[in-house]
């Protein structure tokens, strides 16, 4: 049966950092959640008065739950939120929630913004997350806002991640985190937090990762560090941030079924290699006007390099070495004012923000070798096959209140205009062409109401938001001169811009040590931006797609008795497209009807979790995650049989043992029972399925394969 939301006639904005940020213990009184309004950090309102769902982690519990990385916490964690394993790499995964995606994937269609500081970290060219590129060993909490929240600005359709960071003033102290862990898995986490004089503060942040990976040809290895310099003045804070991050990680995508059935850990074809570097400074200023009133300002500057090896069926050989080249910088500021009057918390702010891209991509014609490594053919030159260099510029100006009507009933209405600016040339086998400019505006409202009634919170709100068109999409949106994605970029046709509506409606309890939350929503996209079937075989072109919808149910309970705490979610998502097209696959025109299922995203998911504290130094916990099966990338209409994912059920363990007060020893192991399973499917044709290359190949199920059971074990030094 298919959940719909309850009719709804008011809606909301959303939050950003929230204030349990640090890790200080509570005295035993009453607490107050506080969050703040849009992805720049000011005065704070209680959670109780927003009429939407959030949720939220501080560090302690980052670092108690072991999830490894904050993508994996966030799957295991977080309700509506799910990971797919593409690649095979752990840094290297989509994130979904709801339905919508964060992904390093070029080309795949974002729709979640993610917030580091009160910066956006989706990169210019094609919106992408590199997850590889975040300083985890800083992160002090993270808030995922749910919806259309026009505050967070483009591309916040499903709704938007913030992370904070942490500072000297917040987390004084050293820390010091080694693991070790199968096939090779080594890291290092290390902070150091100071409180100098006359309120200055300093921290310092880094990591380093080694992996030689679970499955063949999929080694990685990363490392950050984050400073972070300010000072606390009377009524000013300020703060100056530097992040510097690298990265090289193999990920060998999917299987196709016939070579995963012998072996879950090959290769398909490779090389398969990324290589990141990123270089970002950040400086976040706030001036308290009295007790009721804040300005900030966020300025930032941000450089990142993409560089990728990838070997593939060729089209005019064989086997093309491919290789690509990405560069983008970025700088922009947003200026905020806060106020929390009597009865009413606003905001109103404004940003600005420039981008400059510069892509390439270049082929070399080669041969598969016995064990499907692509190999260069002698005297074959490296051929430029497309590139493009444009900037892109956005402004905004937003406006937020929520208004406590009277005692425990609270409307919340915020507006936004969005006016981002698109400039390209475009450089194809036809050679360089006609420099092109697309503009895009868009006013965005939402409108909200909560009711709070001692423990209980009744809430709804409708919001929306837009996206517009990245180059990618833009380089690659004519029938008539169709690519391959992501290569071969094209003179562009005008592609509207996505605009996606949600509603959502709710209800929060909390009685003592026991909480609840039901959250009922529905997005609705307008001019979704899809790749779709084009005449010449194994090509296509994006377009825009007249509506696609998600809706569903979230559900989260959570109590604490003694030393047990345990928590049970369960979401539902139906996604769907909702009208008629065809989309191209890679292996076979899917006609697709209204109802048709949008691949790769699981109806039903359960996750449990149980945290023991067994005695004063002994902690166990453990985590399930249940998930149901998952329609087929290529088989969307279910013509195929047996082509979709299968279910699947996890289990994860935990331990901590703390030998003193400032060493700790921990474990964990991740897919207690080894369980086999696979996170998404897709359609395709298999080269090798006789064993050796074949041009035609035949048509066959291709899967991510999920990670094996792994263990991991370290020691963690606080001082």
């Amino acid at each position: 049966m298919t959940p719909t939301p309850l009719a709804i006639a008011v809606l909301a904005v959303g939050p950003v950092f929230a204030a349990h940020a640090q890790d200080v213990p509570l005295p035993a009184v009453a607490q107050v959640e506080i969050v703040g309004v849009a992805p720049l950090a000011g005065l704070g309102i209680e959670r109780d008065l927003l009429p939407y769902s959030v949720q939220g982690a501080n560090a302690r519990r980052l670092r108690e739950a072991q999830a490894g990385t904050l993508s994996e916490f966030m799957a295991r964690h977080l309700d509506g939120v799910s990971v797919n394993e593409i690649s095979g790499s752990p840094f290297q995964t989509d994130v979904t929630y709801r339905g919508f995606r964060a992904s390093p994937v070029l080309g795949a269609a974002q729709g979640l913004s993610v917030w580091l500081d009160g910066v956006r970290i989706n990169e210019p060219f094609g919106d992408v997350v590199n997850w590889d590129m975040l300083p985890e060993a800083a992160v002090s909490s993270v808030l995922l806002v749910p919806g259309a929240n026009p505050l967070y600005g483009l591309n916040s359709l499903g709704g938007a991640l913030t992370i904070a960071t942490k500072s000297g003033r917040s987390h004084p102290g050293s820390e010091l985190a080694v693991s070790v862990g199968g096939n090779g898995q080594r890291r290092l986490d290390v902070v150091q937090g100071l409180v100098l004089e006359d309120g200055f503060h300093a921290l310092a942040a880094g990591t380093v990762f080694d992996d030689r990976g679970w499955r063949e040809h999929s080694d990685g290895s990363l490392g950050n560090l984050f400073f972070k310099f300010g000072r606390s003045d009377g009524a000013t804070d300020w703060t100056l941030s530097l992040l510097g991050a690298r990265g090289s990680l193999k990920g060998n995508g999917l299987l196709p079924d016939s070579l995963y059935a012998a072996n879950r850990r090959a290769a398909y074809t490779f090389p398969d290699q990324t290589n990141n570097r990123l270089g970002q400074a950040s400086l976040n200023i706030a001036r308290r006007l009295g007790a009721d009133q804040e300005v900030a300002l966020t300025a930032h500057v941000r450089s990142s390099r993409r560089d990728t090896v990838n070997g593939d069926v060729g089209e005019d050989a064989e086997a093309s070495f491919n290789t690509t080249r990405t560069r983008q910088r970025s700088s922009g500021a947003t200026l905020q004012w806060s106020a929390s009057p009597t009865a009413h918390h606003a905001n109103a702010g404004v940003s600005v923000e420039r981008n400059h891209v510069s892509f390439a991509q270049f082929e070399q014609a080669g041969h598969f070798s016995l064990a499907r490594e692509v190999l260069a053919d002698d005297g074959a030159g490296i051929l430029p096959a497309s590139s493009v260099v444009g900037t892109a510029r956005h402004a905004a100006l937003y406006a937020s209140d929520t208004w406590t009507v009277h005692a425990g009933t609270s409307v919340t209405a915020a507006l936004r205009f969005n006016h981002a600016r698109v400039a390209n040339t475009l450089t194809s086998d036809s050679g360089e062409q006609a420099p092109e400019q697309f503009t895009y505006r868009h006013w965005n409202p939402s409108l909200g109401i909560s009711q709070h009634m001692g423990g209980l919170t009744v809430f709804a709100n409708l919001a929306q938001n837009n996206r517009v068109p990245t180059v990618i999409e833009l380089g690659c949106a004519d029938p008539l001169q169709p690519c391959r994605l992501p290569v071969g970029l094209q003179s562009d046709p005008y592609l509207a811009q996505v605009v996606s509506t949600s509603a959502e409606t709710g209800l929060r309890w909390t009685a003592g040590s026991s909480r609840l939350s039901l959250a009922a929503y529905r997005t609705v996209n307008r001019d979704d931006i899809l790749f779709l079937n084009a005449a010449t075989p194994q090509q296509g072109y994006f377009t825009n797609f007249p509506r696609t919808l998600h809706q569903g149910i979230d559900f989260n309970a959570s109590h604490k008795s003694g030393a047990l705490e345990s928590q049970f979610s369960y979401s539902y998502l139906d996604a769907r497209y909702d009208a008629d097209a065809v989309l191209f696959t890679g292996a076979r025109a899917v006609a697709i009807r209204p109802g048709a299922r949008i691949a790769g995203l699981a109806r039903h998911n359960v996750k449990v979790g149980l945290q023991w504290k067994a005695s004063g130094t002994l902690s166990l916990g453990a985590d399930a995650r249940l998930q149901s099966s998952l329609a087929s990338q290529g088989n969307e209409d279910g013509a195929i049989s047996g082509a979709n994912v299968a279910g699947y059920a996890l289990v994860h363990l935990r331990a901590s043992y703390q030998l003193h007060r400032q060493w700790e020893l921990f474990a964990r192991v991740s897919n207690v029972f080894d369980r086999r399973y696979e996170t998404f499917g897709a359609v395709a044709v298999n080269h090798f399925a006789a064993g050796r290359f074949e041009a035609e190949g035949e048509r066959a199920r291709f899967v991510a394969a999920g990670a094996p059971r792994a263990f991991t074990a370290g020691v963690r030094a606080t001082f």
